[in-house]
């Protein structure tokens, strides 16, 4: 399971450079132009699947759950409020981070106890984590799709076979 984890993981960096990639293209104005959609604008879709990875990373790191999502609370503003160049290094740079704690590991199907603050406690391991950031991820990258097409304009193929032959 471990390997399958990684490789999907690194298809989520592709995916999310693809995404980063695209909005590139587009007028400045989309990145932030407000809709009426599951979020607000694209901004804050990127800055919600950047804070989330951020908080999974503390996690996988030993952080509580709920302290993690408080951190990534208080980032929030700040993060909504940053161009596609910023938010694309940001992204990078997580996704070396995220790199470097997989190199530290010995074991991704290790298990630990989530102690979810709105549901309960359960073990999980470290590969079953990544499976849920990539998942995130492409739900969200989605969002942006039909968002893109409510504005007029299209998105960029993403799906995890284009990864194979990236």
């Amino acid at each position: 399971m471990s390997h399958h984890a990684l490789e999907l993981y690194d298809y989520n960096v592709w995916a999310n450079k693809k995404v980063l990639d695209r909005l590139k293209e587009l007028p400045l104005e989309i990145y932030k132009q407000e809709i009426q959609s599951v979020f607000p604008s694209i901004s804050k879709t990127m800055s919600h699947i950047y804070i989330t990875e951020y908080c999974w990373l503390d996690i996988l790191n030993g952080k509580k759950m709920g302290e993690a999502m408080e951190f990534g609370n208080q980032l929030k503003e700040q993060i909504e409020t940053k161009n596609i160049e910023s938010i694309e290094k940001m992204f990078f740079d997580l996704s070396e981070r995220y790199k470097l704690f997989f190199n530290n590991q010995e074991d991704m199907d290790q298990k630990f106890v989530l102690d979810n603050p709105y549901i309960r406690a359960r073990e999980t391991s470290f590969s079953e984590i990544i499976l849920h950031v990539v998942n995130h991820g492409t739900y969200h990258r989605g969002n942006i799709t039909a968002m893109l097409r409510q504005m007029g304009y299209k998105s960029v193929m993403m799906d995890y076979a284009f990864f194979w032959y990236s």
